[in-house]
């Protein structure tokens, strides 16, 4: 059964040190993927705007920077208040956001509480799906069989 954790926020995109605009966002967990977060801005174009990182990459930039390449967290403060900057890259561009710290962390926990860490891989099925696929079928039984049966003596034997 796969359950959801959701958090609806209004992050901002920074433009410059002096200038921001409110983006809509949703964040989401889904236990049937339970090493990643997805978050959709709504940046009023057709269709939203998909990022999805390791959720370990969140956890950890709630608390310090994380990240390289595509996707850094890190927490800070502006105007007395708490924020977490995500910096995302992408072949079309780039983007600095400021999501508020509380909303995200409180989300965090939330997600944390629904797959504890280090559990994730017991959601996935891997066993199962492993042990179904190497399961022999009767026809192995054909491809396993030696095609040429030795006529021959082996060495030692008379």
């Amino acid at each position: 059964m796969q359950n959801t954790v959701e958090r609806e926020l209004e992050v901002k995109l920074v433009l410059s040190p002096e200038r921001s605009v409110p983006v809509p966002a949703r964040l989401s967990y889904f236990t049937d993927d339970p090493y990643a977060v997805h978050i959709t801005f709504h940046v009023g174009s057709e269709s939203p705007v998909h990022w999805t990182f390791a959720r370990e990459l969140l956890v950890e930039g709630v608390f310090r920077p994380s990240g390289h390449g595509d996707v850094r967290i890190w927490p800070t403060k502006v105007a007395d208040r708490g924020v977490i900057c995500v910096a995302l890259t992408s072949p079309d561009g780039d983007a600095l956001l400021e999501v508020p710290y509380a909303a995200v962390a409180a989300w965090v926990e939330r997600t944390l509480r629904v797959v504890p860490p280090g559990t994730e891989s017991g959601l996935l099925g891997l066993d199962g799906a492993l042990a179904e696929l190497l399961a022999p079928l009767p026809a192995d039984d054909l491809w396993l069989s030696d095609p040429w049966p030795q006529d021959e003596p082996q060495d030692g034997e008379a």
